[in-house]
């Protein structure tokens, strides 16, 4: 059984080494794109301190207007509105091209707030952010790192591919780390009286067994992150199976299993409320106080309630009150409490912010960054291995063969 698994751990890790390797580092990257955006975003200009920012239809349109040389695809529209994370900060208009799958399905975002970047819930179609200043509207050009922050959102969600097959490879890929996470443990467990260097790497190894011990010691020591980090990836790809699955053993909200926006009924001779609005109308009916604007999500078209996302002021999703407004009715059809949902909602709640970091401070964010540069190492670490064995295996066998005719001779 142990061989076996060895030889499972040994192969399916070398053959799917490149794309596992190309979803940790970009998932790395994505955890720190705060702190890459604060390096490389120019300073904006000082606003006079009693300026008030400007609604976000205004910021919205502002943006639009600049789609004409941000590079944004034929027939983008406005999908996302995220505020600035702090005072003085950009806000972020996501654009979307026309979806080519119906929303609600295993594409869409669960409950957090919209994702200022990154190919969006369409598994993969071409979007773009722009910056804009809510203060004075103007537009914040970074576009060498909006591209790359791009690129690297759209790899790590369905590895370029552009239709939902990317995003399904990728949830498999995550099925595939989650086991090699688990047979990890299976073969690392020491024997009796040698737990203690299974965790470190002496300073005396070399070669094969260096390598095999720094595999081993950082496999364990970031197993519980790489575990959780894997399948929360698995629950992002495939949200309506997860939370099925779920739902089989916990208690849960029908309306919210599949993390689809509700549909809402257009009214003759009725002008539907616009963002600012509804924002208004779900500040009014927080079940919260202190809820601040974190995002919105606009609606692609009539049938579809605007989702207005508030959390405390500097909070993350795992934090975040989700409000559904339907435009039409002027009224919230549907809140999404983390402090008041069932069981199985609130496990659903927090697989986005797990996975990207979010929700346990920043410890576990560092940790998760860092989990992302373990596929890296044990790609290195167990390829060496191969490699040194194979070698050395040869070598013996070469000797061997030069015994043999010597004492043929």
């Amino acid at each position: 059984m142990v061989k076996t698994l060895r030889f499972l751990h040994l192969w399916v890790g070398l053959i799917l080494g490149l794309p596992l390797l190309a979803l940790g580092l970009s998932g790395t990257v994505l955890v720190i794109e705060p702190e890459l955006r604060a390096l490389f975003t120019p300073s904006l200009p000082a606003s006079p301190a009693d300026a008030a920012p400007h609604g976000v239809a205004e910021v919205v349109a502002a943006a639009a207007a600049a789609l004409d040389t941000a590079g944004a695809p034929p027939g983008a529209r406005p999908a996302s509105y995220a505020a600035p994370s702090a005072p003085g900060g950009t806000a972020t208009v996501r654009f979307q091209a026309p979806r080519r799958m119906p929303q609600g399905g295993e594409h869409a975002h669960g409950q957090g707030g919209p994702r200022p970047q990154g190919g969006g819930p369409g598994g993969g179609m071409p979007g773009i952010s722009v910056h804009i200043d809510p203060v004075t509207l103007a537009v914040v050009n970074t576009p060498g790192l909006d591209a790359t922050i791009g690129w690297i959102h759209r790899l790590h969600g369905n590895l370029l591919i552009q239709d939902r097959s990317g995003r399904d490879l990728v949830g498999y890929l995550g099925l595939i780390m989650t086991a090699l996470g688990v047979t990890g443990l299976v073969l690392w467990w020491p024997r009796p009286g040698q737990w203690r260097q299974s965790f470190i790497v002496r300073k005396a190894a070399k070669g094969a067994r260096f390598h095999r011990e720094l595999h081993g010691a950082a496999g364990i020591w970031g197993l519980a992150v790489f575990l959780v980090v894997s399948f929360t990836g698995v629950a992002i790809a495939f949200p309506q199976t997860i939370a099925a699955g779920i739902a089989s053993g916990l208690p849960m909200a029908a309306q919210t299993q599949g993390f689809a926006v509700p549909k809402v009924t257009p009214r003759d001779g009725v002008d539907p409320a616009g963002v600012d609005e509804a924002v208004a109308i779900a500040l009014a009916a927080s079940p919260r106080p202190g809820l601040a604007l974190r995002g919105a999500g606009l609606p692609q078209g009539p049938d579809q309630a605007i989702r207005v996302v508030l959390a405390p002021p500097g909070g993350d999703a795992s934090s975040a009150v989700t409000l559904m407004v339907d435009p039409w009715a002027r009224q919230v059809v549907e809140v999404r409490d983390p402090n008041a949902q069932a069981a199985g909602n609130k496990i659903t709640g927090w697989m986005r912010p797990l996975h990207e970091g979010e929700g346990l401070g920043p410890i576990y964010r560092v940790l998760v960054a860092l989990s992302g540069l373990l596929p890296t190492l044990f790609a290195i670490t167990g390829i060496s291995m191969w490699w040194i064995k194979r070698r050395n295996r040869k070598a013996g066998a070469a000797r061997a063969a030069a015994i043999l005719q010597s004492a043929a001779e």
